[in-house]
């Protein structure tokens, strides 16, 4: 069970509560993970990826294991902690400004 952290914004635009669990199959990566987090959350699509190109939105982030995933390719492969759900895939929403 792989389990994912969202900012406030969107689990309240998904219904969801504290973090989402879902099933993976296969290998573990970016991608895989925001597929499942978009199949089973429809009303996501589009907002942590857009949705021509699959690409990561410019204010987003990926963290996992203490590490920023958000400038890797989207089929890197997770930390074995976070395949076997002990540590979370984290999304956040970057800010700027000055």
């Amino acid at each position: 069970m792989i389990r994912v952290v969202l900012p406030a914004h969107l689990r309240t635009l998904a219904g969801v509560r504290g973090e989402v669990e879902l099933d993976v199959p296969g290998q573990v990566t970016v991608c895989s993970v925001l597929d499942a987090l978009e199949a089973r959350h429809p009303v996501l699509r589009g907002t942590i990826r857009d949705h021509a190109t699959g690409r990561r939105r410019a204010f987003v982030r990926f963290y996992a294991c203490a590490e920023d995933l958000s400038l890797e390719p989207s089929g890197t492969v997770l930390p074995g902690a976070v395949a076997t759900g002990e540590e979370p895939f984290i999304v956040v929403g970057a800010m700027a400004g000055g």
